[in-house]
């Protein structure tokens, strides 16, 4: 039997000040670090296959070790398209854009306004709104869920100011909603925080505020950072932002763990665990597939599949294997490890571990580990 454990978000280096790994009790891996042969991997950038000098995530890291070479991501491949011009011939976007023009309805613009380029990048929603210029499209709201993950944690109003000075720039684009990624892109079936997200995105429900970033000031003056920052509504007038029927919805989020279950809830996807509310007819694009599916989204950059990966030649060779993780980390273990494929290949097995039901998780920094582990052993 050989055993891969992956350590997801650990890292190595020298220095120990302000080292959490270093300065962690782990009698077990120091033990076999000092009596076993080891070596350090590149997690991030080129090694990976993400632009150069850009941190690597969980979703890079699995898909990597598990086709045991370098995997170009998604965001080199939009990126690549923007540079060239195909970006902007994409047939999902530009469709759905025909048709918003004709019928004089809106485009709405979904997606995590950062530079971190984890989840999105902030390159990639300011082509979507040229493309949307480019189509005459009178109308199109931005609803923005702000980082403070991947970013630090009051960096919001920099990226919200450079958006709309983006949009004034193009010609086009208003703010509609704005809240933290704790809502809007949960990720662990929490539904109650993606629904307070919805209920602004399509009903209005929230606070009202006029200017964007006097309203995230306001929740950095409570003490609550960008991750958190409570879904609230910008008072555009007479003019509302809202998502109505015959709309365009378009998520530019080019990841797909936390995008899922807000565009399964614009959908009106099939959802276990969640009431269903009356939702808007319309039309979604995602940047990227999220679920196979989810049929009534259209995928403006279909994954290339991936042969001879780690979990394919297993089953090839009829072996059989596990794959285990928590809720929160499940899609990495699965998902990805095998290439993008969500369905288990012949003698795969998967155990799924519920993520503890705690706010955030430096509550339980342990997670379901010791759980997790028994289940293995």
């Amino acid at each position: 039997m050989v055993v891969l454990c992956i350590l997801d978000g650990f890292g190595y280096r020298k220095e120990t000040a302000d080292n959490a790994v270093a300065a962690a009790a782990k009698p077990n891996y120091d033990k076999l670090i000092a009596s076993c042969p080891h070596t350090l991997i590149d997690g991030s950038g080129l090694a990976v296959g993400l632009p150069d000098g850009q941190m690597g995530n969980s979703e890079v890291g699995h898909l990597n070790l598990g086709a045991g070479r370098v995997v170009y991501q998604d965001i080199t491949r939009i990126d690549k398209a923007i540079e060239d011009g195909s970006f902007f011939e994409v047939p999902q976007f530009v469709s759905a854009m025909e048709r918003v023009s004709k019928n004089d309805s809106a485009v709405h613009l979904f997606g995590l306004l950062s530079d971190g380029k984890v989840h999105s990048s902030l390159d990639h929603l300011y082509a979507l709104i040229q493309l949307a210029k480019s189509k005459n499209i009178k109308r199109l709201y931005l609803h923005a869920f702000m980082d403070g993950r991947d970013t630090p944690p009051d960096s919001g109003i920099k990226y919200m100011q450079q958006t709309i000075e983006k949009m004034h720039e193009i010609g086009l684009g208003k703010v509609s909603t704005v809240g933290g990624r704790y809502y809007g892109m949960d990720r662990d079936r929490r539904w109650e925080r993606t629904d307070k997200a919805f209920r602004g995105i399509v009903y209005g429900e929230g606070d009202k505020c006029k200017d964007p970033i006097a309203g995230i000031q306001k929740s950095y003056d409570a003490g609550v950072t960008d991750e958190f920052i409570i879904p609230f509504v910008i008072d555009n007038g007479d003019e509302n932002g809202t998502v109505q029927d015959g709309d365009v919805c378009i998520m530019f989020n080019f990841r797909a763990d936390r995008a899922r279950q807000l565009s399964y809830m614009l959908t009106g996807h099939d959802i276990k665990g969640y009431i269903h509310h009356e939702h808007p007819k319309v039309e979604l694009v995602t940047m990227t597939n999220f679920d196979i599916n989810m049929y009534e989204a259209k995928v403006a950059f279909h994954p290339k599949r991936l042969n001879n990966h780690r979990g394919q030649v297993i089953a090839e060779n009829s072996k059989k294997q596990l794959r285990t993780a928590e809720t929160e980390k499940y899609s990495r273990g699965t998902c990805f490890f095998n290439g993008g494929v969500e369905e288990p290949f012949e003698g795969e097995e998967r155990d799924m571990i519920a993520s503890p039901k705690v706010a955030t998780y430096d509550l339980q920094p342990e997670m379901s580990a010791p759980e997790l582990t028994d289940n293995v052993v």
